[in-house]
This record gives structure tokens, C-alpha cells and sequence, in this order.
């Protein structure tokens, strides 16, 4: 009787891994292409995002204006391109703040003992519990509005759900015995948070500030739409939207549906680098 194996073979196990992780390093390549290319183009179409054509007001898409014109004869394109770097710049400001915030109480609350974990944890748990959009519009009101108060609001209302992961990854580290050996051999806190903490929190704050960010983009575009953003001659895509409500009913359609299309392919570009990236760092995606 020929004798059956019951081992994988680590052939395909080892050639399969090797296949995900050239899906995903193109999948990363590629979106990182697109936010490049937003990037590069924006600076080079802010005069056509500007200029005025009366005569070729609300015309639809077309291979002169492919996004078409709106109603002062601006080319749809170019404004959704400029538009769609501004919400790039503040989300990712905004984003990176949000990180700095949770590194730094996730950190607090595995290195300083109980009473920092469980103000922090008391801290984490208030702000997931507010309304998210109410928060938003409160502090942008309350910090004057414009971009500096997007910002603001953006930053400050995107940090707890990283830095809860931040904070149980920080406790688990802390409770080890190699942390614990450390410490009895007289490192100070800050010693081990740079020598222990830093290597297993780095991977993790990384992955979830691009986490961070599509949902930066994406209520940076709300409170520009609620008028709460940037100054309406902006050409924010949040406030292409606004506009475009107001001619729905004149069957100017591309003023909506395009730059919104445009927004979403680029917050799940963004979206999809993050979810590549964990899939990556993770030691258990490895596996799978």
C-alpha cells in the first residue's frame, strides 16, 4: 500500500506566500502611483482649475473637458484634480497627527503603570462613544473654520481606534519577561519604551496612520461639503459637491457624479495600501 502523506507542500505553500506578496507590493505600487500622479498634476493644472469660460458653460463631458464644465466654465477635471490634492495634504496632516496622538497614550499607558492605562483607556472609550460627525463639526466651529479648523477637528477626533490596538499591543509587550528583566536591571521607562516598545509599536503606528487616512480624506470632504471646510472658491471636492447639488435639477449631472467618483477610487486606493501593508507587516497573514 503506497503510503499517503499528510505534509503540505511547502513548495506551494512557500511559491502561493510568494504570489501574495507580489499581488500586494504591485497593489501598493499602483495606488501609490495614482496619489503620486494627483500630486505631480495638481500644481500643473491650477490655472485651468481657475479659468473662466462663459461661453462654454455646464457643457457635459467630452474629449476637451473629459469631467465636463461648470456653471462659470471651469474645466471639471483640473478643479477635481486640485481638489482631490488639498483633501491629500490635509487628510494626511491631519492623519499623522491623529498617529502622533495614539503613539504617544499608547505608549503612556503600557509604560507608566495602572493609573495612566486606565485614564487613557477612560479617554479612548469617551471619545468612541460621542458622535463622530457632531465631534467633527463642534470643534471645527469651535477652531475657526477654514482649513486650519478641518484640520484641527480631523486630528483630534481620528486617534482613538489606533491607539487602542497601540495600547493593548503596548500592555502586552510591558507584561513580558524580557521587559520585566529590563527593569530590574534599572532601565528607566523611557529607556524600555525606546529599546522595546518602539520595534513592536513602529510596524503597527505605520500601518494605521494609512488606515488613518482615507477616513481623514473622506470627513475633510463632509465638512467642506456642510460648509464648515475651506472657503467656497476653493476648489475642494467636498465644495464641488455642495455646488453641484444646487444645478442636480438642471441635469448637470457630471458635476456630482464624477468628482464624487473620483474621490471614493482614490480614498479606496488609499484604503487598499493600508490593507496591503498589514497584510505584510502581519506575521499571521504570512501564513494564510
Amino acid at each position: 500500500m503506497t503510503a499517503v502523506s499528510l505534509q503540505p507542500d511547502l513548495t506551494e505553500l512557500h511559491v502561493g506566500r510568494g504570489s501574495r506578496r507580489r499581488r500586494a507590493l504591485w497593489t501598493i505600487g499602483l495606488g501609490a502611483g495614482v496619489v503620486l500622479a494627483i500630486l505631480v498634476a495638481a500644481p500643473l493644472l491650477g490655472d485651468a482649475a481657475e479659468l473662466t469660460n462663459l461661453d462654454a458653460r455646464r457643457q457635459p463631458p467630452s474629449l476637451e473637458h473629459p469631467f465636463g464644465t461648470d456653471r462659470l466654465g471651469r474645466d471639471l477635471l483640473a478643479r477635481t484634480v486640485v481638489g482631490l490634492r488639498l483633501s491629500l495634504a490635509i487628510g494626511a496632516a491631519a492623519a499623522a497627527i491623529s498617529a502622533v496622538i495614539a503613539a504617544v497614550l499608547g505608549a503612556a499607558a503600557g509604560i507608566f503603570g495602572r493609573w495612566v492605562d486606565t485614564a487613557t483607556g477612560w479617554l479612548i472609550d469617551l471619545f468612541l462613544a460621542l458622535p463622530h460627525l457632531v465631534l467633527l463639526i463642534l470643534i471645527a466651529v469651535a477652531a475657526g473654520r477654514g482649513a486650519r479648523g478641518v484640520l484641527i477637528a480631523v486630528a483630534l477626533t481620528h486617534w482613538p481606534s489606533l491607539a487602542r490596538v497601540l495600547r493593548a499591543e503596548a500592555r502586552r509587550v510591558v507584561a513580558s519577561d524580557y521587559v520585566a528583566t529590563a527593569r530590574r536591571l534599572g532601565r528607566s521607562p523611557t529607556a524600555v519604551a525606546r529599546g522595546h516598545l518602539t520595534p513592536h509599536l513602529a510596524p503597527q503606528l505605520m500601518v494605521g496612520t494609512i488606515l488613518l487616512f482615507p477616513h481623514a480624506i473622506l470627513h475633510e470632504a463632509a465638512l467642506s461639503f456642510l460648509g464648515l471646510g475651506l472657503p467656497p472658491h476653493a476648489p475642494a471636492v467636498g465644495i464641488l459637491l455642495a455646488d453641484a447639488m444646487r444645478e442636480l435639477s438642471a441635469g448637470t449631472w457630471w458635476l456630482a457624479l464624477l468628482p464624487g467618483l473620483a474621490l471614493l477610487l482614490v480614498v479606496k486606493l488609499v484604503d487598499t495600501i493600508g490593507q496591503q501593508l498589514r497584510a505584510l507587516t502581519d506575521p499571521w497573514s504570512a501564513h494564510t
